[in-house]
């Protein structure tokens, strides 16, 4: 009997490591929508760490810009930045293909 209840434990625990906790927001943006807000916004505080001059000089105030960018508004973007992370696998590696393209950036302008 209790190696029953064991295998329905590991059963029932392995399906539900695989669905995702967070609800999907109204309003879901695509993987790829997704990503590219998120290097939009690895950029700009880049640019915010290292020229905010150029930045203020034109206006630009990072959160802004992004909502304008993608038309969304802030909670969309974080009911849905909080729905990808809940994937933490897929999370990383949409973190780790953000990294290859600012890789990819730096290298192209040296």
């Amino acid at each position: 009997m209790m190696k029953k209840i064991i295998y329905l434990a590991v059963f029932f625990g392995f399906f539900a490591c695989n669905e995702n906790p967070a609800k999907p927001p109204k309003k879901l943006l695509d993987e790829d929508t997704m990503e590219n807000i998120l290097y939009d916004i690895a950029v700009l505080q880049a640019a915010n760490s290292n020229a905010p001059e150029i930045l203020k000089a034109n206006k630009i105030e990072a959160k802004d810009y992004i909502y304008k960018k993608y038309k969304i508004d802030s909670a969309t973007y974080h009911q849905n930045n909080r729905y990808y992370a809940a994937e933490v696998n897929n999370y990383k590696h949409m973190h780790n293909r953000i990294l290859a393209r600012l890789e990819k950036h730096q290298n192209a302008k040296k």
